[in-house]
């Protein structure tokens, strides 16, 4: 199979080809639980780029060389002898871990922070490729309306969107008001999931005009350009403040900023990552803020999203390149030239 794999790192992201692309054997049936997808679409995401700069390496000790790509959709390709739940030629979208199913946060169904999982593109073999092993309990069938392309980045830009608004929106009653920072990749998917789970209103926040024009086509009516004075703006359109910020920026500013836009009472959702969270604590105590931390989403998380998908509640924008354009794809992602998600198809 054709596949492409990173063999070095580079912290400047400068290289103009980051992974290469390499003819290799195609992954087998190791497991009576494995399945091998086909895949149909494999999303490009901002993590990738980290792995690239080796920002993973105190996480993850993984050697190189190894094959990216952690959001994979496809046809299920071949299965274990014990797999059930698909067969080969069905369409799936695959949660970005491979779980045991019988480790205590399983049980919980909070199968992302499985103790023995694994998670292929980053601690494993991924999806830049034109197959995958993963596993049963990581395939859900994809719904006759959804094409595997068009959904891979559900898988984990979209899921860990769906995480975050899913929360907020358990706070959010008519009358309340959220402050989405971002409206990139996973922005724009968690604004559309926050609107179709609960009545508050919706503020989006972006530094470029272009997703900003992307929010008002998607129908949100109010629009907050980022920069210096977004925060008198948010807490201008909340009359004093929001009662939830969704931070999907998470550095160069946006945590004191986004915290700043909280109302007395509310809560701070950090989805991106590579900054620092400093408050007083006075701060937290006098307001009772709240600061809540968030990871891709479980397995049945997924299979809501992928229903809202179906039915057409949540759409999302992407942008589709050769498994042999990884390269440009990648710098494109580095350069802001993308809007919405990229989308390598083998």
């Amino acid at each position: 199979m054709r596949a492409a794999r990173l063999h070095t790192f580079d912290e400047t992201l400068k290289r103009e080809e980051l992974l290469q692309l390499e003819e290799l054997p195609n992954p087998q049936v190791q497991e009576p639980d494995d399945v091998i997808v086909r895949i149909g679409g494999a999303g490009l995401c901002r993590t990738d780029l980290h792995i690239v700069e080796g920002i993973w390496r105190a996480k993850v000790d993984r050697p190189l060389p190894y094959i990216l790509g952690h959001e994979n959709a496809g046809w299920v390709h071949d299965v274990g002898t014990t797999v059930r739940l698909v067969k080969p030629g069905d369409p799936v979208i695959v949660h970005p871990l491979a779980t045991d199913g019988t480790c205590p946060a399983c049980r919980r169904g909070e199968d992302m922070h499985c103790q023995n999982g694994w998670f292929p593109g980053i601690s494993h073999d991924g999806g830049f490729a034109q197959f995958l092993r993963t596993k049963e309990r990581s395939v859900i069938k994809l719904p006759a309306n959804l094409e595997p392309k068009d959904v891979a980045p559900y898988a984990d830009a979209g899921l860990t969107a769906y995480r975050a608004a899913r929360k907020a929106s358990e706070i959010l009653k008519p009358g309340m008001t959220a402050a989405i920072i971002g409206f990139g990749g996973l922005g724009h998917i968690a604004a559309q999931v926050l609107r179709s789970l609960c009545a508050g209103t919706i503020i989006i926040v972006d530094t470029s005009e272009q997703a900003l024009k992307l929010a008002e086509d998607m129908g949100f009516e109010h629009r907050v350009m980022g920069g210096g004075g977004m925060v008198d703006d948010v807490k201008r359109l909340t009359e004093g403040g929001a009662d939830a910020v969704i931070d999907f920026v998470g550095e160069k500013g946006t945590p004191e900023q986004g915290m700043a836009m909280l109302g007395r009472g509310g809560t701070y959702y950090v989805v991106g990552y590579g900054g620092m969270v400093q408050v007083p604590t006075i701060d937290l105590i006098f307001s009772e803020f709240n600061i809540v931390g968030n990871l891709v989403g479980n397995y049945p998380e997924l299979s809501e999203l992928m229903t809202l998908a179906a039915q057409g509640k949540v759409k999302l924008a992407t942008r589709a390149y050769r498994l042999d354009q990884v390269n440009e794809a990648m710098h494109d992602l580095i350069g802001g030239r993308l809007t919405g998600r990229g989308v390598l198809v083998p």
